[in-house]
């Protein structure tokens, strides 16, 4: 009897990684009771966090004396309000800002990112993300082209775009939020860029009219919602909506020379989906790395904040 696991390469180790070390501007200071404990450059930050199932290892006093601002949901339903993005509200000390800026600078990647307080609890960054910085960083100088051309989908306050234009790319920055894209926009004038298209529109319509129109692109990085909503209500529900979105992106992305980056955080969503996907849809890309998003402590815990999945061909 055949083993099916040898019908395939099986070969492909889980890869996890974390931001560098060196990122002066960022430190998970201790995570557990469903919460984090984070700081962004001079401020503290007392946020929920789902995934933070464990005891937390500073004490009580510590985490009321610690935070310059902390935040904290309407709803008592806690994990429900965390998918939905339901609001909250922010505590702050008086020396507090709405708004701050910090850096990141690590193997010739160097900018700035302008962080606020939102009323979803989100600040304008997810650190574990720097890991993707430096991948999309590396993989736009790899394809050594004049001006290569990037697709960002879901690109919220712009990370992403902002790693691929320091590497030489022009950036299409497709968010269905318009206050957020004018937040990217923002982050990218912060470190001298003006060079991308700004697009505010549902992700699924963009891409459908895109492959119509025949058009192809070097890199897409993806960074979908469990749920969202597109600018006209369209709706996105990740488990529904992936298998298709991939496709329709296997048809945008250059055969060759090119590069694509898949980030999912969603409670209980597991890496293997992603790569079931890609490997079925790409036609099994070399050079292919998944695994978890994670942050560490210095108490030693993991705090695990979504999966992901890229490869460069």
């Amino acid at each position: 009897m055949l083993n099916p696991l040898t019908m395939k390469k099986t070969d492909i180790p889980a890869a996890s990684f974390i931001p560098v070390t060196q990122w002066k501007d960022y430190e998970l200071l201790d995570s557990g009771n469903f919460e984090k404990l984070e700081r962004f450059g001079k401020f503290i930050l007392r946020r929920p966090e789902p995934q933070a199932v464990w005891d937390k290892s500073l004490t009580e006093a510590d985490w009321e004396k610690l935070p310059d601002a902390s935040f904290a949901r309407n709803s008592l339903d806690f994990q429900e309000d965390f998918q939905k993005g339901e609001k909250g509200e922010w505590k702050l000390k008086k020396h507090m800002p709405q708004q701050w800026t910090i850096g990141y600078d690590h193997q010739g990647l160097n900018f700035k990112m302008r962080l606020g307080l939102t009323s979803f609890g989100h600040i304008g960054v997810f650190p574990e993300q720097a890991g993707n910085w430096d991948y999309i960083f590396s993989a736009v100088q790899a394809l050594n082209l004049d001006k290569p051309e990037i697709l960002n989908l879901f690109a919220y306050s712009g990370g992403a775009t902002i790693a691929g234009r320091a590497a030489g790319a022009v950036t299409v920055h497709l968010d269905s939020v318009k206050q957020v894209v004018n937040w990217a926009k923002e982050n990218l004038e912060l470190n001298g860029y003006t060079e991308a298209r700004w697009m505010v529109e549902d992700a699924r319509r963009f891409v459908q009219r895109e492959v119509r129109r025949g058009n192809r692109y070097d890199g897409i990085i993806l960074d979908p919602p469990a749920y969202g909503r597109g600018p006209s209500g369209e709706k996105w529900v990740l488990e529904h909506h992936l298998n298709e979105m991939l496709k329709l992106c296997s048809q945008l992305l250059k055969p060759a020379n090119s590069f694509l980056v898949l980030n999912l955080y969603s409670l209980g969503f597991s890496s293997l989906i992603s790569l079931n996907l890609i490997r079925t849809i790409f036609n099994d890309p070399e050079n292919l790395e998944f695994g978890e998003l994670y942050l560490s402590d210095p108490f030693g815990k993991v705090l695990p904040l979504g999966t992901f999945i890229r490869f460069q061909r």
